[in-house]
């Protein structure tokens, strides 16, 4: 049975783990190999992550984890970037997990702990051009397309992402 929560520190290595493998998996026909290796030492280290499942706030709510036999087999987490919009920052599957629903299940915990607690009625979604593992998910809960824009982080390289809203 797969269980979603809000992860803690004994998730860190699975997060790192399943975040690694979910965007590299995600992004190896769109990036160069040194740009998703960048990305992944630079977001899914473990100094990294254990400040980011101990120091939450408004504008990051901490991860939540799906998990499955003692196995994290997702991870996601999102923030507050207005008064009432928040935002999916990251949302990642074990590669091998894709369409049983575990990244839906994710989503609606970001979601409802945006809702509930940070009082979102918008929510947003950067999705890397030509992602067509994320944005017909996202496009099939909801999310309109909006813009396009210079992906974050990305300062020597031509990356566009594709920015998406949906109410909430």
């Amino acid at each position: 049975m797969i269980i979603i929560y809000k992860a803690g520190t004994s998730d860190i290595e699975g997060i790192k783990k399943v975040c690694s493998e979910g965007y590299r998996a995600t992004y190896e026909d769109i990036y160069t190999k040194d740009y998703i290796e960048k990305v992944i030492k630079e977001f899914y280290n473990k100094e990294r992550l254990l400040d980011e499942v101990t120091k939450t706030n408004r504008h990051w709510g901490g991860y939540f984890v799906a998990v499955e036999n003692d196995e994290v087999i997702g991870a996601g987490g999102g923030g507050m970037i207005g008064e009432t919009e928040g935002e999916i920052f990251v949302l990642y599957l074990n590669p091998q997990r894709r369409n049983e629903g575990i990244g839906t299940m994710l989503l609606h915990a970001i979601t409802k702990q945006q809702k509930q607690e940070f009082n979102a009625n918008k929510q947003w979604v950067s999705v890397q051009k030509g992602n067509l593992k994320g944005i017909p998910f996202y496009e099939a809960k909801g999310f309109v397309y909006e813009h396009e824009q210079k992906t974050y982080g990305n300062e020597n390289e031509d990356y566009i992402s594709l920015r998406y809203s949906r109410q909430i």
